[in-house]
């Protein structure tokens, strides 16, 4: 697939239109007209790729802000859209040197790409937020939860795990940190617990690992978790409050609208034609519900002829009518 250019070039617009909004990157538009499967035509930049370090200090661009601005991307990519570029290496990060955008991020060849769920990236920015806050009986929680780990595993023995590998590395800047070692301790620490490695997070890791190098490169002093932690902070106050549940509820009612009206019908047919236990079994509860449905409109109508007596009879009281009956 990646040698097809259509398809890396759907990849590049499908990232175009997610990050419209994200004015520190910048991607090149496609020219459709002049693309096919062996050549892809988009706009030109003037860049320099971020590796050329030398050229990038003569345009006086602020290298931390270049690093922070990279690692923002791949959060924005992977969290945020479920759509990330997976090749990261400093030849296909360029550093935009035109005057009107100088020192800009921008992302080239995108014939890798990583495609994450709903539910992984929920899952990952929980566990993510979960290590910044050193909270490792969420994240032993979560890879139960999420079935990584064999439903039996003990929390307490999986949280203990987790933070033998990851505690000595907190309040380091990056430059101190090797994302390398800490996923192959994971790893090791992993195979005692029997973890399944999600093969839609083997790009992901590979992108990490490409972004810590890169990061290393521009500002030895970037420190990733605090780049990381407030984007996640406010990803997870979205996904989980009422934007969240309204932009959902949006999103399904025209499937919603649909449903309803055939929801008898739909029943009808299951009652004519569904299995035979469970087609008695419903006809049981309907006609319990009917039974209920005539003890309560029983009640209901004693209520009201109570309720009429009871007026009629202040009504005769007090035309006098009451003491002639």
């Amino acid at each position: 697939m990646e040698v097809d250019l259509r398809l890396e070039a759907a990849a590049q617009s499908e990232i175009i239109e997610n990050t419209q909004k994200d004015k520190f990157i910048e991607i090149p538009e496609i020219f459709w007209d002049l693309t096919s499967k062996n050549i892809l035509t988009t706009e030109w930049v003037d860049a320099n790729s971020s590796k050329n370090l030398k050229e990038i200090k003569k345009k006086n661009i602020d290298f931390n802000v270049v690093g922070e601005n990279i690692m923002k991307t791949f959060l924005i990519l992977a969290i945020r859209d479920g759509f990330f570029h997976a090749d990261m290496h400093p030849g296909n990060i360029q550093v935009s040197i035109a005057p009107e955008s100088l020192g800009q991020y921008i992302s080239l060849d995108f014939g890798i790409v990583g495609t994450l769920t709903q539910v992984d990236k929920n899952y990952l920015a929980q566990n993510f937020t979960a290590f910044f806050r050193r909270d490792y009986k969420r994240v032993a929680e979560l890879h139960i939860e999420s079935g990584w780990v064999p439903p039996e595993t003990r929390v307490d023995e999986l949280e203990a795990a987790v933070r033998t590998v990851c505690e000595p590395y907190f309040d380091r800047p990056l430059k101190e940190i090797s994302l390398g070692l800490v996923l192959m301790r994971l790893f090791q620490t992993s195979r005692r617990f029997h973890v399944e490695i999600q093969p839609q997070l083997v790009l992901l890791q590979k992108t990490l690992l490409n972004i810590e190098g890169l990061g290393r490169q521009l500002d030895p002093d970037l420190d990733l978790w605090q780049t990381a932690k407030p984007f996640l902070e406010k990803w997870m106050i979205d996904q989980l409050g009422p934007k969240r549940f309204l932009d959902q509820l949006q999103r399904e009612a025209p499937g919603l609208a649909q449903l309803l009206p055939a929801l008898p019908r739909l029943l009808a047919t299951y009652l004519e034609a569904g299995p035979q236990d469970n087609r008695a079994e419903i006809q049981q509860l309907l006609q319990a519900q009917n039974r209920t449905n005539r003890l309560l409109q029983g009640l209901i109508y004693a209520a009201i002829g109570f309720l009429v007596g009871l007026v009629a009879m202040q009504i005769l009281w007090q035309f006098g009518i009451f003491g002639l009956v």
